[in-house]
């Protein structure tokens, strides 16, 4: 797990809005926006990558959070347009909505990069993701031996949290991948959307009152993750219902190594690695260098049953603090 160790950071805290920087500081090095659309272990990370590539240059970082809302993100666009940034480093709440700003951006001189998520057509010089699709299929791979013997013979009842209505495309993408490796192992009996762990808990909690037979529970992200997990365990339902999810976090492994056997397996993302990437694009093309325009980030599968794997990934996790 060494990969791991040197791509994933954690951050104490995340700024929620725009931070931006006295004029002065503008005119040392490039001034790069970075944006993210919410508060989680992901972003932090993502944040502490951008943040670090962003020094190593001499370059001014100024950070942003959309909380997920399009009119936020296209305010923030508009704010850094305004305050002359060199570039501007995205991760799109949408494909198509967030466009038009974007070209707003590349009509005024800015470049743009996208992260994480994309957007359609050309507005992006550069793109730096993780496939949803592997990210899916990581958990797949890792269910299907467990399906079988679960299931007997027969097709595993399966609950689904996913966030089609946040990221319908990213959210569509994993699960699909997900379900490219197993559908023929299990019966999809409920499918909802719960992507904070909050929300993850309660809608997992009346997925399982409603649907006495569901044996899994496959969430797309990390907080669906956590929800799920804890609405097994607030339901005393360890060893019956099993969790299968989807992002890294040291929440995530400490679940992967408890003795309760409820979170089998996660598929993690690298995002230091996403954000330091990321940054390097918009640098590259600001100096005129020829750089690929899509970049690919591999997926880090994670199962209980390499434990081995799963304490190293925690203790990288620390080591990086």
């Amino acid at each position: 797990m060494n990969k791991a160790r040197r791509h994933i950071l954690m951050l104490a805290t995340l700024l929620a809005t725009a931070s931006l920087a006295p004029q002065a500081a503008l005119a040392e090095g490039k001034a790069i926006a970075g944006i993210v659309f919410q508060q989680d272990q992901y972003f932090r990370g993502i944040q502490i990558g951008m943040e670090k590539a962003a020094a190593a240059a001499g370059d001014e970082l100024l950070a942003g959070n959309s909380d997920s809302k399009l009119e936020k993100e296209a305010q923030l666009i508009d704010t850094y347009i305004a305050r002359g940034v060199n570039s501007i480093v995205v991760a799109p709440l949408s494909a198509d909505a967030s466009v038009p700003a974007l070209k707003k951006a590349r009509a005024a001189g800015v470049t743009v990069v996208t992260y994480g998520t994309s957007a359609n057509g050309d507005v992006a010089q550069a793109t730096v993701t993780s496939s949803d699709r592997d990210i899916g299929i990581g958990t797949g791979k890792a269910a299907t031996d467990f399906l079988k013997t679960l299931g007997n013979g027969e097709k595993v009842k399966i609950g689904m949290l996913a966030f089609k209505a946040l990221l319908p495309e990213q959210s569509n993408a994993r699960v699909e991948g997900f379900l490219s490796v197993v559908a023929d192992q299990v019966d999809i009996v409920a499918q909802q959307d719960a992507w904070l762990a909050e929300k993850a808990l309660a809608v997992a909690s009346d997925m399982l009152t409603a649907n006495p037979d569901i044996r899994v529970i496959y969430a797309a992200n990390e907080g669906g993750t956590i929800g799920a997990v804890q609405a097994v365990k607030k339901a005393g339902l360890e060893g019956k219902v099993f969790v299968f999810g989807t992002d890294g976090s040291e929440q995530l492994a400490n679940m992967l190594l408890n003795a309760d056997n409820v979170l089998q397996a996660t598929t993690a993302q690298q995002p230091l690695e996403v954000g330091r990437l990321a940054i390097e694009a918009a640098q590259s093309l600001l100096d005129g260098k020829q750089i690929e325009s899509k970049v690919n980030v591999p997926v880090l599968p994670l199962t209980r049953a390499d434990a081995e794997g799963v304490a190293a990934y925690k203790e990288g996790l620390k080591a990086l603090k």
